[in-house]
């Protein structure tokens, strides 16, 4: 790709809805001209419960559990399955969806988008890898029996280390622009994640919790096996940024929201990932 002028945007940690609201504003913004594109950074206050587009909320999570816990919850306007976002970095890509240099295609455009999270690994000691799962030995290698938890669930190129899945991402395309934002695990609480989640039984909600545990893993978890200090959110998103800047040949320029995307991000917000009707649909 030739080299392109992005904002970058650091939110800080936010509540679930202002968090998905600021990520569809921004997409709208960037579809329609009126912003440059954009990598963000956010955190979630409180931890929070986040599932895909096309998953069934009460089928699939504990939603008393959630509110007895005092997390958030929140429904993606991506797909991909649940996420619980606590020690964490979350990123968001937002870019014209004729952007040169990027493929038309959902699975090569992710594999080129996702190429900032290799470099930033990387630079934090870890040796990342994009493993293409287009066989179905390669699927089964990173899947497990199958929950809820988007961890669980392979996309087609996976970015591990160890043979472990360390970040999970989705896409969307709409309103002219390409929305890819994910998870990057600093610290992985298995135990929590799967008391969120809903299983036949509690033998089945402890298998897959051990299999989960042995095909994902957190940044500090890896750091600390290679005698390496934990990392701080901030110096993950620094790690991050120059990761992008360097696999996208971009620059990268400190900004925030305009006072338009402001504005529907509050609308939004307040009419639909705030709402029942859009977090409790399916």
């Amino acid at each position: 790709m030739e080299t392109h002028n992005w904002r970058l945007i650091r939110s800080g940690a936010c509540a679930p809805d202002y968090n998905m609201a600021t990520d569809e504003a921004m997409m709208k913004a960037v579809g329609a001209g009126a912003a440059p594109p954009t990598l963000r950074f956010f955190g979630w206050n409180p931890a929070t419960l986040s599932i895909g587009y096309f998953q069934k909320a009460e089928d699939e999570v504990r939603l008393d559990e959630v509110r007895r816990r005092g997390l958030g919850f929140v429904r993606r306007p991506t797909g991909g399955r649940a996420v619980l976002h606590d020690a964490e970095v979350t990123y968001s890509i937002v870019v014209p969806d004729d952007y040169p240099g990027l493929p038309t295609s959902v699975t090569e455009s992710y594999r080129v988008l996702s190429e900032g999270l290799v470099h930033g690994f990387r630079a934090l000691g870890l040796d990342a890898a994009m493993v293409s799962l287009a066989s179905e030995e390669e699927k089964a290698k990173y899947a497990s029996a199958g929950s809820a938890a988007c961890f669980d669930s392979p996309s087609w190129y996976e970015l591990v280390v160890d043979g472990r899945k360390v970040a999970g991402s989705a896409q969307v395309r709409q309103h002219g622009a390409v929305l890819q934002h994910g998870s990057i695990l600093l610290d992985l609480d298995v135990e929590l994640l799967f008391e969120l989640l809903q299983f036949r039984s509690e033998r089945l909600r402890e298998r897959l919790a051990a299999s989960f545990a042995e095909k994902a893993a957190a940044i500090n978890e890896l750091r600390g096996a290679r005698g390496l200090a934990p990392v701080e959110a901030s110096a993950a998103e620094d790690a991050f940024a120059e990761g992008w800047a360097a696999a996208l040949g971009v620059t990268l320029a400190a900004s925030g929201l305009s006072a338009a995307e402001e504005a529907e991000t509050a609308r939004l917000a307040s009419e639909k990932y705030g709402a029942d009707v859009w977090n409790l649909r399916r």
